[in-house]
């Protein structure tokens, strides 16, 4: 369970609350990975990718932004990508996987009340996040099922070094189609409580190119159209879009696309932004994010970033 704690009389509060310790809400000792990390990385002075008109019409040019996440629930369930905090000793289960060929085999620390993305009921990604705090050791999953013999399933796992810029292997999936991590992407309410959202967000796209760029490992799509943005593009909001004139849950999470940019992770709807689940969260701010539409941002030459 994210343990949250309040910091008496820190600055910067959004949305009713002083500050939260640590990078993640109950695991302070442990970075989102390396400063130096891709998802890390400041983007706002990099050029502009030569097809980017294109590829944000691919994606859509008048079709605004979603926050994939917020506060209480929607049919029943979080809304938004959860994690679930544990200790060192955490006892590890093994798990059947679908594609074992490119997952972790870890085992993995499933306590037997695991959040679940829509929770236990849900029949969708059903996204699995877990984060060792005294080992600094991420392990993520999709499609996790708890089968009746009380044994677990997933779809594919994978298993990341918080300390580490080690990638999957070329080819890779992850719990995520692009091969890459998904708790650094997420908002999370403990970076806007604190003022300041300092990483890049991870977005959907309902069609992608059957390609990937760096830092991305995996694609999955048939399309090899230019026009399309493989898994791993980045894109970020136009350096002159009126921050100012939104909420200040929003402002925070409109600068940080500014800074840091958005990465495409997966196959979903357009424009749509993953965050944690929090009772923080004021859903109207949220709301709306729904005016910046796609044509307000530009894809990111991101070359220049790969080692």
């Amino acid at each position: 369970m994210a343990a949250v704690v309040v910091v008496a009389g820190a600055s910067g509060a959004v949305g009713g609350q002083a500050g939260i310790e640590g990078p993640v809400a109950g695991a302070a000792a442990c970075p989102v990975f390396p400063e130096d990390n891709a998802w890390n990385t400041p983007v706002d002075t990099l050029p502009v990718a030569e097809n980017s008109d294109a590829i944000i019409r691919s994606i859509g040019a008048d079709t605004g932004l979603h926050p994939d996440f917020g506060s209480g629930k929607y049919d029943g369930a979080p809304i938004g990508i959860p994690y679930t905090v544990v200790p060192g000793d955490q006892p590890k289960k093994r798990v059947r996987f679908l594609y074992a060929d490119e997952s972790d085999k870890g085992p993995y620390p499933i306590p037997r009340r695991v959040k679940i993305e829509g929770g236990p009921e849900s029949d969708g990604d059903r996204h699995a996040l877990l984060i060792d705090k005294d080992n600094c050791k991420l392990y993520e999953l999709y499609r996790l099922f708890r089968r009746p013999d009380g044994r677990w399933k997933a779809g594919s796992g994978a298993i990341w070094d918080l300390r580490s810029n080690r990638l999957r292997p070329e080819g890779w999936t992850s719990a995520d189609a692009a091969g890459l991590p998904i708790l650094p992407g997420l908002a999370r309410f403990e970076d806007v409580a604190a003022g300041e959202i300092d990483h890049a967000l991870r977005f959907t796209v309902s069609q992608s190119r059957s390609a990937y760029i760096w830092p991305a490992r995996h694609f999955a799509s048939d399309d090899d159209s230019a026009n399309l943005p493989p898994m791993g593009l980045r894109v970020r909001l136009r350096a002159d879009f009126p921050v100012g004139d939104y909420p200040p849950q929003a402002q925070v999470i409109l600068r940080a696309l500014q800074v840091y940019g958005m990465m495409v992770a997966d196959n979903g709807s357009d424009w749509f932004i993953s965050g944690a689940p929090n009772p923080g969260w004021d859903n109207d701010d949220l709301h709306s994010l729904g005016d910046v539409l796609g044509s307000d941002f530009e894809v990111v030459d991101t070359s220049s970033m790969k080692p």
